[in-house]
Order: structure tokens, then C-alpha cells, then sequence
């Protein structure tokens, strides 16, 4: 359950940082639904980095997948 709460977090802040690195206007509830599946899916590659790194792995990871996701988003929902 903790693990759970950690990657809500983790995936809200870089939900947050990741749009804003890459310049897309989000409505705050998909702001925080991209980082949370972004730090899950790059919680998931990074994994031997966290146990190398500890929890800044587990950030580079989370902002990385949102990266991934935004660009997916930008690419295929959001033609402008």
C-alpha cells in the first residue's frame, strides 16, 4: 500500500514538472493522471536504477515516463 502512495506522489509532482518541461497546458486531474502513469511505466524500466540510486531514480524514472507520455499525447490527441 505504501508503494502505492509513493507512486501517486511521485507521479503527481512529476506530472507536474514534466508538462512544464515540455510546454503543455494540462487541466490539473490529467496533469496527475500522465505523471502517475508515467512514474509507474518509468518506475518500471528504471527499476536496477533505484536500487543503485535510491528515490532520485525513481524521480529521473517518473519524469522520463511522463516525458514519454506527453509526447504520445501531443502526437496523437492533441493536433494543434
Amino acid at each position: 500500500m505504501g508503494v502505492v502512495v509513493y507512486w501517486i506522489i511521485i507521479g503527481a509532482a512529476a506530472g507536474y514538472v514534466g508538462t512544464r518541461l515540455l510546454k503543455i497546458d494540462l487541466p490539473l486531474p490529467q496533469t496527475i493522471a500522465l505523471g502517475i502513469i508515467g512514474a509507474l511505466l518509468g518506475g518500471l524500466a528504471l527499476r536496477v536504477l533505484l536500487a543503485v540510486l535510491g528515490v532520485a531514480a525513481g524521480f529521473i524514472g517518473a519524469i522520463l515516463g511522463v516525458a514519454a507520455l506527453v509526447f504520445l499525447y501531443k502526437r496523437f490527441i492533441d493536433k494543434k
